[in-house]
């Protein structure tokens, strides 16, 4: 894949090469431990088939959030919400959500079916489950989670690269109008709160 293509590009590249009935997605500095059951998320996905995403917690972090969307005259306005819709009946630790944090198991054909809008270069990862609204169902589970790896104090080249790293990770002013702009445009939103 060519240099500088975007987070989102680079994702339906990865989604592409799946071959397998689920995906697990995980971001590079998380830490598997004792709690992190993926065979209990996957146990919920084959007890609930119409189920298309079930996450977990990052060290007790949930970032479930629900999407209320309500039609206008002239477009809709979307909120998200922190929080569940409902519990899952017969799996008591589990809930349906609008989306959840950045670690979950999930169907593949449905991944595909949704996708990643590669206009999205980086830092948008709400945006995935906005444009699944009304085509995933998500669910989170309390009791699986995964680590964080630690922040330390950088000194010397190491402090160098993570100052050069934050560079490309924080969206600069134009990207964050650009991204709006997108999610009004293709949502048909006059309204929009986070």
């Amino acid at each position: 894949m060519p240099p500088a293509k975007g987070w989102f590009a680079g994702r339906n590249l990865v989604v592409s090469q799946v071959s397998t009935k689920y995906l697990l997605w995980v971001d590079d500095d998380f830490l598997f431990t004792e709690s992190t059951k993926i065979e209990k998320l996957v146990e919920v996905m084959e007890a609930m088939p119409e189920l298309d995403v079930v996450g977990g917690s990052v060290e007790g972090n949930f970032f479930n959030f629900k999407l209320v969307y309500e039609e206008g005259e002239d477009g809709g306005c979307l909120s998200r919400r922190m929080g569940n819709y409902q519990s899952i009946p017969g799996i008591p630790d589990c809930h349906l959500t609008g989306g959840v944090v950045n670690f979950f198991l999930a169907r593949t054909d449905s991944v595909r079916r949704v996708g990643f809008d590669p206009r999205l270069q980086r830092v948008a990862h709400t945006e995935f489950f906005v444009d699944g609204l009304g085509k995933l169902l998500v669910a989170s589970c309390s009791t699986v989670s995964v680590g964080h790896q630690p922040k330390g104090q950088a000194t010397g080249e190491e402090k160098k690269v993570l100052d050069q790293y934050w560079t490309f990770r924080i969206e600069k002013q134009e990207e964050v109008k650009m991204k709006m702009a997108l999610y009004y445009f293709k949502n048909r939103l006059k309204c929009f709160s986070p």
